[in-house]
């Protein structure tokens, strides 16, 4: 059976790309600058610096699709580092320990690290591929 939005795949995937890049960023931006109500860091040569660095910078190509493979497999490695060492501790499964963030962010980045920044990005067109495509059903 196909699924019913299988003729979306591609343009779905973009949107979630750039949703998920934009949050991302986002969470940089708190630590870094204190954007979005966050608290900025006052010390970037630290693991919180550094959290926001990396959630900023990658980000930011996820979201543009630019490097996202590189970008998203960094990501994706940051939210595993965090998940074991600020949520694990906290209790056994993501939903004691807050860590579902982190956990979902790390799969989702897992994810394009695998498939790559696909179409509506600068990936697509610095190579000249089309912007999106939609299959017809």
């Amino acid at each position: 059976m196909k699924a019913p939005l299988a003729r979306l795949n591609d343009p779905i995937y973009a949107a979630i790309r750039i949703v998920a890049g934009l949050l991302f960023m986002m969470n940089g931006a708190q630590k870094l600058f204190g954007a979005f109500g966050g608290r900025q860091i006052a010390d970037l040569v630290s693991m919180q610096g550094a959290a926001g660095i990396i959630e900023f910078g990658a980000g930011v190509l996820i979201m543009l699709g630019l490097w996202a493979g590189i970008a998203a497999l960094i990501a994706s490695g940051e939210m595993a580092f965090a998940y074991f060492i600020v949520h694990a501790p906290q209790g056994g499964w993501p939903i004691q320990n807050s860590g579902q963030l982190s956990v979902l962010f790390c799969f989702i980045f897992l994810y394009v690290a695998a498939r790559g920044s696909g179409v509506l990005s600068v990936d697509s067109l610095l190579v000249g591929r089309p912007v999106a495509r939609v299959q017809a059903t």
